[in-house]
């Protein structure tokens, strides 16, 4: 079932896997990668998480897009006129895999003045000059969605990473859950170590402190304490809240899924 969100939480849904692409060396800026994903989904969030209308094309499977596709209606402008039309379109298993693989398509030769552009409004233009739309009207939608839901907030609103000491020199791992960013970890010595708190609690689980550990509903497991944060390792929060850790080699991502899924 696909959940009915208004804009604003739809916005804010999003808004933790377009900060940590764009951290990860995304040419897209946030802005107007959310007004994009407004404009080709209309604010929803489907199972097949593509929301910026990505065809099958003529690409090949790669670490963020597997070959799956969806054949959905559509339309575009050919020769002046709207034609409607059935498109097969990518299937992914996560928004983060959506925007890695747009951003594969946006690192392409055919999309050097999108990269080059500075500002929101620039890039609007040359999404639709490069290409991306058949539509005209493409770059005003953009840019007026941009400055109705000021997104431009997001523009500058992604450099900082949470503060740590501990892990500074560790990889930083996406956490994903229900198909978005919902944290980043930090993989050290063979273990990915998540701040507790933050997460579990968005998870629903009540967090607290005892004996030097961090508790998950009141089950203590092993911590590191740093900057006055507790971190767990994110296989062990999985466990306590009956969800499973899977990683993926291929993207350096964990995924918490339900505990009786494959």
């Amino acid at each position: 079932m696909i959940a009915t969100l208004t804009r604003s939480q739809f916005i804010a849904a999003l808004v933790p896997t377009v900060q940590q692409v764009r951290r990860e060396g995304s040419s897209l800026l946030p802005s107007v990668r959310l007004a994009q994903c407004i404009l080709e989904t209309g604010g929803v969030i489907h199972p097949w998480y593509n929301l910026g209308g990505i065809k099958v094309g003529g690409g090949t499977p790669n670490p963020y897009w597997h070959g799956e596709a969806v054949v959905r209606g559509t339309w575009e402008v050919v020769d002046g006129t709207q034609v409607s039309m059935n498109s097969a379109f990518r299937v992914y298993n996560s928004v983060y895999h959506f925007m890695k693989d747009q951003d594969l398509l946006f690192a392409t030769n055919r999309y050097i003045r999108v990269r080059a552009a500075i500002t929101p409004e620039q890039q609007a233009n040359m999404l639709y000059v490069s290409g991306y739309a058949t539509d005209p009207a493409y770059p005003n939608k953009l840019i007026t969605l941009i400055n109705q839901y000021m997104l431009k907030q997001y523009d500058h609103a992604f450099a900082s990473s949470p503060a740590t000491s501990m892990f500074r020199t560790s990889q930083m791992v996406p956490i994903l859950v229900d198909g978005l960013v919902a944290s980043v970890g930090h993989y050290d010595a063979g273990t990915t170590w998540v701040a507790a708190r933050a997460l579990g609690e968005s998870l629903g689980a009540v967090i607290g402190w005892t004996g030097g550990k961090v508790t998950v509903n009141g089950q203590a497991l092993d911590s590191r304490l740093d900057i006055s944060t507790g971190y767990v390792a994110v296989r062990d929060l999985a466990a306590a809240l009956n969800r499973k850790a899977v990683w993926e080699q291929a993207t350096q991502t964990v995924t918490l899924a339900a505990a009786d899924l494959p």
